[in-house]
């Protein structure tokens, strides 16, 4: 036999090593697919392969082990029992540039379900390979290493932890002023899953000196470089005031508020999002928001949004008007009662609802201007009926109840809380009669309207318990009236007319 003849068999070999490879990476990239490859045994078959002496072998052998992990957590597993990752791990430090990006690619398919699959990959020793290949020169390396960092930091405060000790941060940091957007994208995104979980983490991208750079960025065209620059600054400033201002010092406002009407709704929920985080700290904060213009434009951006989009500027405005009663009246002058109002009535999800009753009450709760530029847009009756909703949650119904009592205890416009005497249960009540009894005795116009309207009628079908606040409250409203008029709207009174009709003996 020739030595063409004993290299042919080598080379057919290697052709069908090559040619099974790519073929499983190809099949493995459709999701039907990976159940039938599962089955074959494809993950045994592939995983020697990626010890093959040709590097396009192992490569691509990498990549289809990814694309199996990437599927489902029960794929991700059955590669860390094979014993998979320590090889990957190994070879991402020898290897050539292709072959680190398609083990970073396993490392993060494994690590993105759960807590304990990315314990897994940080266990092997992944986390010191991955940094090692944040210091390529090759970009896509990079990508890939971060992007796998990121996947592991996002499930807990102890895996970010084990990121962060590995030296990740500075070079995520020295990866977003890199030119390649996708690079930057990444990167920002790392920083974010990093930062959510506890101030000390987000203290520690802060020292990295990343707040610089992502504010520089926050205008940049690309819009999914804007969600995740967003994203990172929002996750830095929700944990504590110190870290808010480092945001606002970068001096991100008011540029920020032209990407509130973006054309990407993930761009314009992130800067919300950011908005909200940095106006629920203190009053102070939230006034240099107003300052900038941020109050009339978060209005627009509720008005101009729906659902869960909508919801961050929902939450910002009620943050706003809770610090003072000056904020809440920049946010009424800003037309926001009616924006809210309509996200209360429009939005069919409960959890916006429920944001969007808690803002009002915000605003409303302050003084009685406050409460009477809440109650004039017709808030009340639409706040009573998602209280009274039999399939509210318990959360709407808890806000709703809450704004109602916050707004009607300083509410002084009856013409608004009238509607509740008709329709109100007995815990709302309470408090639209208290305002009736507080200033009817003050005001004779207001009282010759609350017989006419029918006020005084109703509130003598009202069965209060005796002794108890509401009681009271009615003998407040009845002391304001002469007692045949009272006696006059009392239920059974036309009876007891029409009894002394018939008894009446006329004279002969």
């Amino acid at each position: 036999m020739s030595t063409r003849q004993v290299m042919q068999v080598f080379e057919q070999y290697q052709k069908a090593r090559t040619t099974f490879v790519q073929t499983v990476a190809e099949l493995a990239s459709r999701s039907q697919n990976i159940e039938i490859l599962q089955n074959a045994g494809a993950m045994s078959l592939l995983r020697p392969l990626l010890l093959d002496i040709v590097p396009s072998v192992q490569q691509t052998a990498a990549l289809a082990l990814g694309r199996l992990a990437n599927y489902n957590e029960d794929l991700a597993e059955a590669v860390v029992k094979a014993d998979i990752l320590p090889q990957l791990v190994y070879s991402l430090a020898e290897q050539n540039r292709f072959y680190k990006k398609a083990a970073s690619f396993v490392l993060r398919a494994v690590a993105k379900h759960s807590p304990a699959l990315a314990q897994s990959v940080v266990d092997c020793g992944a986390l010191d390979a991955l940094v090692i290949c944040l210091e390529e020169f090759d970009p896509g390396v990079k990508e890939a290493a971060a992007w796998a960092l990121g996947y592991i930091a996002r499930h807990n405060a102890e895996l970010a932890q084990s990121v962060v000790d590995a030296g990740a941060v500075p070079l995520l940091v020295l990866c977003i002023q890199e030119p390649e957007l996708s690079l930057k994208r990444i990167s920002a995104s790392a920083l974010s899953d990093v930062c959510k979980h506890s101030p000390e983490l987000a203290q520690t991208v802060v020292d990295a000196g990343a707040i610089a750079h992502l504010a520089q960025m926050v205008l940049n065209p690309d819009a999914k470089l804007k969600r995740q620059v967003f994203s990172a600054l929002s996750q830095i400033s929700k944990h504590s005031v110190d870290l808010a201002e480092m945001v606002v010092e970068a001096e991100i406002f008011p540029s920020v508020l032209t990407c509130l009407k973006d054309e990407d709704e993930y761009v314009r929920k992130n800067v919300a999002t950011l908005i909200r985080e940095i106006a629920k700290h203190t009053p102070e904060l939230s006034q240099l928001i107003v300052n900038a213009g941020g109050v009339a434009a978060a209005v627009d951006y509720v008005g101009g949004s729906k659902g869960n989009v909508r919801l961050p500027g929902v939450m910002m405005l009620g943050y706003v008007a809770a610090h003072s009663e000056n904020l809440a009246m920049a946010v009424i002058v800003s037309k926001g009662v009616p924006q809210l109002s309509m996200a209360l009535t429009d939005e069919p999800e409960d959890h916006i609802q429920a944001a969007a009753a808690w803002a009002l009450g915000q605003i409303g709760r302050h003084t009685p201007e406050h409460a009477r530029a809440v109650a004039t847009a017709n808030v009340l009756p639409k706040l009573l009926k998602c209280y009274t909703r039999a399939d509210a949650s318990e959360d709407l119904q808890t806000k709703s109840k809450r704004a109602l009592k916050n707004i009607l205890q300083k509410c002084v416009h009856l013409p608004s809380i009238e509607p509740l005497l008709h329709e109100a249960p007995v815990n709302i009540l309470k408090h639209a009669v208290g305002q009736f009894s507080k200033v009817l005795p003050h005001d004779p116009a207001a009282r010759r309207l609350f017989v006419t309207s029918g006020g005084l009628k109703k509130v003598q079908e009202i069965k209060a318990e005796p002794g108890s606040a509401l009681h009271e409250y009615i003998n407040t409203i009845n002391n304001c009236f002469p007692e045949e008029i009272v006696r006059y709207y009392s239920p059974g009174y036309s009876d007891q007319l029409l009894d002394r009709v018939e008894q009446f003996e006329p004279v002969a």
